[in-house]
């Protein structure tokens, strides 16, 4: 596949998760526990497709999806927001995120969700 993926989150085993199965996938995965110059760190890497967790040190995961979305650069990269609150939907939403994914999730809805976004490109 050797498409990028950037991973927001916080939680360690969380990251080492999703880097694995990302990487099975075939991709090359970065990830960050930070949303510290959130749009640097997107423009330096360029990822195909961000995950973004809801709860993050510095600014939030919607404030930082918001960043993204509003720079023209970045803007086109989709963002999955990923979070175990139940109103993720909302979140999402008011995020101006592309996509949600629920945590806990079943790894083949993880991988179906990163293809989804990485297939057509």
């Amino acid at each position: 596949m050797n498409k990028k993926v950037f991973i927001f989150d916080d939680n360690r085993d969380i990251l080492e998760l999703c880097s694995d199965i990302l990487e099975d996938l075939g991709c090359e995965v970065k990830t960050s526990p930070t949303t510290n110059h959130i749009e640097n760190q997107v423009t330096e890497y360029m990822p195909d497709l961000i995950f973004m967790d809801n709860w993050l040190p510095d600014i939030s995961g919607i404030e930082a999806t918001k960043l993204i979305k509003a720079n023209k650069d970045i803007a086109h990269i989709p963002v999955i927001y990923f979070t175990a609150n139940s109103n993720i939907q909302m979140l999402s939403a008011e995020a101006g995120a592309d996509d949600y994914l629920e945590k806990p999730f079943d790894i083949s809805t993880f991988e179906d969700i990163v293809r989804k976004y990485l297939d057509k490109n």
